[in-house]
């Protein structure tokens, strides 16, 4: 049975998309997203589960910053995870009793008209996760926790309120983390994730960008992170529709390859959502039989 580690204590939203992603696993708590990603490279776990971003909030940079540096991992699978938080206090606690709420700050960054509204005497007090926001109001060191659904199941707690949100369609994507090895088959509605280092230099990333343009294929999310230690110097996160095996999406990486300081491949697994413009978007497939045909005199 795999064993994957999600970024905890228990009761986190990262516990909720791990076993969406494999129900069968052994789920392991990490004490960070970097931990459970370090625990994928040691081989102490099958895979991980963790946040790469939120519609809210963006992108989570602990989970770019540790997939850019040291051994590679790769993405298998995404789970979309509709996000509506609980909130969580101890058995007969009232809303007026309320003058602390813990919680992860992208939860709180999702909540806040709702805690005005409903505690507006409460002062919102930052955990490092939702669930540890939990075990503050266990520990008596907050009122109240915003918190996943699921960490009602695992602490003793009065469940005050449910469904709370600011934004209605609020979502978190999760990607599940293995080591390098056999890819996931290509299934014609597939994402492409990676990280390329540009040149130093004017245009450098309009190149990158051609790369895909002239491909037709559709970049899903660019965003840049500054190189630890390296002021003014970029590292850019790409995902792409498509998978690797696509001779477009391949010819584009090789290219890619060739013109970037560095690149590397974060993995080609099945999108959720909307099924993407498909894995040939330009006929690249028919231009490359009909170049095979030039070159091997079977006629233009």
């Amino acid at each position: 049975m795999p064993t994957l580690a999600y970024l905890g204590p228990q009761g986190t939203f990262a516990e909720q998309a791990a076993r969406a992603l494999d129900p069968a696993a052994d789920l392991l708590s990490a004490t960070s997203v970097t931990a459970a990603i370090d625990a994928v490279r040691a081989g102490e776990v099958d895979g991980a589960c963790v946040p790469v971003e939120n519609s809210v909030e963006g992108s989570v940079p602990a989970t770019l910053d540790s997939l850019a540096e040291a051994e590679p991992v790769v993405a298998v699978a995404e789970h979309v995870l509709p996000i509506r938080f609980s909130v969580l206090v101890r058995p007969g606690t009232a809303p007026g009793g309320v003058r602390t709420v813990a919680t992860h700050p992208h939860a709180a960054a999702q909540v806040r008209r709702w805690i005005a509204e409903h505690l507006p005497a409460a002062a919102t007090v930052l955990t490092t996760s939702t669930s540890a926001a939990a075990v503050a109001v266990v520990d008596g060191n907050a009122d109240a926790a915003v918190c996943a659904p699921v960490a009602a199941a695992h602490y003793a707690l009065h469940e005050l309120a449910t469904g709370v949100h600011d934004i209605g369609d609020a979502e978190t994507r999760f990607l599940l983390l293995r080591r390098p090895g056999t890819l996931p088959a290509r299934t014609g509605t597939d994402r492409t994730s990676l990280v390329a280092v540009a040149a130093d230099r004017p245009g450098a990333l309009l190149e990158v960008l051609a790369e895909f343009a002239l491909r037709s294929i559709n970049l899903t999310r660019i965003e840049s992170r500054p190189m630890k230690g390296r002021l003014g110097e970029y590292r850019f996160f790409l995902d792409c529709d498509g998978h690797v095996t696509d001779p477009a999406v391949g010819d584009a990486l090789a290219e890619l390859h060739r013109r970037c300081h560095s690149v590397r491949f974060l993995g080609s697994y099945p999108r959720t959502g909307s099924p993407g413009t498909g894995p040939d978007p330009a006929g690249f497939v028919a231009a490359q039989d009909w170049l095979a045909a030039v070159r091997g005199g079977r006629g233009a």
